[in-house]
């Protein structure tokens, strides 16, 4: 797992944007390894619409998402950053949080400073954060509590949405300089917040780009080009799951046989092939044939 932490690390430090896109479980996590992608991002909003079929308010466990984070680094041979919410308390609960993720595989963890429950950034309403001085003491334990200084530190603030960009701002800023790897700032994504952010935070900074919500404003290029490492992409695997498998069981609901849908469908082969049953086949093969 170190060697993944030192490519996620060299990755970073070569300069150049890296696309992200979030998975949900394993097998989504496969299939973003073996579209090219270098670095999977676990997001804790499509884990618990695929774990629970819940919202993403606050309801997934520590344990839960460990252990989908120990599937994931199990299944797949690149870096996992996951979204580890808030820490999970406190943070003494931080301690834990970090030592966990850490001896599952996990090459980086972010964590942001809502209130514990918290809600997804992007939910309509008001986003609660627990003081500067707290986070600050979170982040502390954090820093302390990894055996690996290559594991990755990821601080996101939600100040923005009560407290406006000149908040979450200074939050940022005083994270980075606390000793966060790499820091991002949950906003809208227009053009003059990421200006804002690109000036005035010091890097390497993350930036999620939610095209299920608006169009981007910038081009990954651009983005790279004012600073910004790591691109996010939080829907690409969870929404088209729920647009192209809602229609294809539309289809045989309306229909009575997926005729209609076929050529959109995986053929058993390939669905076994993903998963990796060539390897299992060498795996019998060697241990299993006398």
């Amino acid at each position: 797992m170190e060697e993944r932490r030192l490519r996620l690390r060299a990755l970073i430090e070569a300069g150049e944007p890296i696309l992200a896109p979030a998975c949900i479980d394993a097998f989504s996590a496969r299939m973003v390894e073996q579209a090219g992608f270098e670095v999977n991002y676990l997001t804790g909003n499509g884990a618990s619409a695929a774990a629970l079929g819940r919202p993403d308010v606050g309801l997934m466990s520590f344990r839960e998402v460990a252990d989908i984070c120990r599937n994931v680094v199990q299944a797949t041979a690149i870096p996992l950053i996951a979204d580890a919410d808030t820490g999970y308390g406190n943070a003494v609960n931080v301690i834990r949080t970090v030592r966990e993720m850490e001896a599952a595989g996990v090459s980086c963890i972010q964590l942001e400073d809502q209130i514990t429950p918290k809600r997804c950034g992007h939910l309509p309403g008001s986003r609660p954060v627990v003081s500067l001085e707290e986070q600050l003491g979170k982040l502390r334990a954090a820093l302390d509590a990894r055996r690996d200084p290559d594991f990755l530190i990821l601080a996101r603030t939600d100040a923005a949405a009560d407290h406006g960009l000149g908040e979450a701002i200074r939050r940022a800023s005083a994270y980075r300089e606390a000793g966060a790897d790499l820091t991002y700032i949950s906003v809208e994504g227009v053009r003059e917040e990421l200006l804002q952010i690109s000036r005035e935070v010091p890097g390497p900074l993350v930036a999620l780009v939610d095209d299920t919500r608006r169009e981007p404003a910038f081009s990954v290029e651009e983005l790279g080009a004012m600073g910004f490492r790591i691109i996010i992409h939080p829907g690409v695997v969870r929404c088209t799951y729920l647009k192209a498998v809602g229609e294809a069981l539309r289809a045989l609901k309306r229909e009575g046989s997926t005729r209609s849908v076929r050529a959109r469908m995986a053929t058993f082969d390939e669905y076994n092939a993903a998963l990796g049953i060539g390897e299992v086949k060498g795996w019998e093969k060697k241990y299993l044939e006398v």
